[in-house]
């Protein structure tokens, strides 16, 4: 199925208001359902930290990422630097002695613009994740010139921190297209109930909330973020 010709493709940073909220299966579903609408579409994660995979990709979420949107980019591309240890950029960097190399990441990017009609780019924890001393997911994402997606989940809590993420884009210059609620906690808001304070309390958009599955597929992640996010208002 091709996209509306009122579509105007552009390039997202899904980050999220924590670590571990879901942004690797956020940006693999869109990955897979935007393809499978007719989206030539990319994938980038400019950081990515842990425990090496010992076969390809050295990380499982840039694997997750690429399979998703069956692309055979370069790893160095896809994922321009790899930290082994389980820490922001920042922390890798004065616990390893190994810099962030940030202007490769902004190379990297355009680079992979140029190749792909849009480039998914998953961030690292938060908003304010520390890749230098001055330098934050806010700075790169600004410098690559692209608007947010916030992936946010349903824990008692993640109002305030979607809202402190929201005030951190929003000081930062940042665009957000809207919002994502990962509907995976248990005990939590009802996503009916937290999609409408959410909206109503930072004025952004809720493109829509998907459940927990196990199923990583492309018919499974295809069927329910078609199903479950507002690709009109996404892309819009």
């Amino acid at each position: 199925m091709k996209p509306s010709k009122h579509f105007l493709l552009k390039s997202l940073f899904i980050t999220g208001t924590d670590t571990d909220v879901g942004k690797t299966y956020v940006a693999a579903g869109l990955a897979v359902t935007l393809r499978k609408m007719g989206v030539d579409v990319g994938v980038m994660k400019p950081f990515a930290a842990g425990t090496a995979q010992k076969k390809g990709f050295k990380s499982e979420d840039v694997e997750i990422l690429s399979k998703a949107a069956q692309v055979d980019d370069p790893e160095n591309l896809v994922n321009p630097q790899f930290f082994p240890i389980h820490a922001s950029p920042y922390t890798a960097w004065k616990t390893l002695k190994i810099k962030p190399k940030t202007s490769t990441v902004l190379s990297s990017f355009k680079r992979l613009s140029k190749l792909h009609e849009m480039i998914l780019v998953e961030g690292m924890g938060g908003v304010m994740t520390p890749i230098t001393d001055d330098y934050y997911i806010t700075n790169l994402i600004k410098d690559m010139k692209i608007p947010a997606v916030i992936v946010t989940r349903t824990k008692v809590g993640t109002v305030n921190h979607t809202l402190m993420t929201v005030k951190m884009c929003e000081k930062y210059g940042i665009p957000i297209r809207g919002m994502i609620i990962n509907d995976f906690d248990s005990g939590g808001y009802k996503t009916k109930e937290l999609a409408r304070d959410l909206k109503n309390l930072s004025k952004i958009p809720i493109l829509g909330s998907v459940p927990f599955i196990d199923d990583l597929s492309d018919s499974s992640l295809y069927k329910i973020f078609k199903k479950s996010i507002d690709f009109k208002l996404l892309l819009r």
